[in-house]
């Protein structure tokens, strides 16, 4: 989620102010009513069922690419030593015919185990659009209760008053919600978005300009428009 500028309010002195000023809170109500909420988006994503169980997947991805990584190794060293050790006895031009297989499959290892590791620092960004797409149903109803208008990151926002910060009310509700998200699986890596990874090697199709198309405003109240920004693009209104 990108960054926003910082943010100086005057919602610390207003936590002060009876009831009625900046923002209240009904002792029955579990969100407080406020213009402005903020998040700690880290912790949301941390600390919650979900996040946690997308966070262990890719340690255990990058756990499973290191044992990959020491089996080449040791099978490349044991080779390489047995060429060393036959080079002497073996005819010139079937030893640089080995040789140079040996280096083939070296190169060939380096690419596949290199395009791994791309791949696998690319997952933490995978895996929090995913989460903050299955969470924002549960931030716009937050929204919605509070009469905001938006949520900001608490990171950026120099100074606000610890009441509206809905990180904890987030991690609750979305636990309550989706537990940790087993039946939502992120795609597989290297995936097609029609069902199935493509086999490696495979470039990909090239789709055909389509026409430009003009496509109409949704009517109001039709409900067709997001109902929460997540801070890609200019900010969505929230009825």
């Amino acid at each position: 989620m990108r960054r926003r500028g910082f943010l100086l309010t005057g919602l610390a002195a207003a936590a002060l102010a009876p009831a009625g000023g900046v923002f209240a809170q009904d002792t029955a109500r579990e969100v407080v009513r406020s213009p402005i909420l903020t998040i700690e988006s880290d912790r949301f994503f941390n600390q919650s069922a979900y996040g946690q169980r997308l966070l262990d997947q890719i340690e255990e991805e990058g756990r499973a690419l290191a044992a990959e990584n020491r089996r080449f190794e040791a099978e490349l060293t044991a080779e390489e030593q047995r060429l060393t050790e036959i080079r002497s006895e073996t005819d010139p031009v079937e030893f640089r015919a080995m040789a140079d297989a040996f280096d083939a499959r070296v190169e060939e290892l380096r690419r596949q185990q290199d395009a791994k590791a791309r791949e696998l620092s690319n997952r933490d960004e995978t895996a929090r659009r995913t989460f903050f797409s299955q969470a924002q149903p549960v931030l716009a109803d937050i929204l919605r209760e509070a009469g905001a208008a938006l949520i900001l990151e608490r990171g950026n926002v120099l100074l606000s008053a610890n009441a509206i910060d809905i990180t904890e009310l987030a991690i609750r509700r979305l636990d309550a919600a989706i537990g940790d998200g087993a039946e939502l699986e992120m795609p597989a890596p290297g995936a097609s978005e029609e069902g199935g990874a493509a086999p490696e090697g495979t470039p990909a199709p090239e789709e055909p300009e389509a026409p430009e198309a003009e496509v109409p405003a949704p009517e109001p109240g039709s409900g067709t428009a997001p109902l929460f920004d997540m801070g890609e693009g200019e900010p969505t209104p929230v009825e």
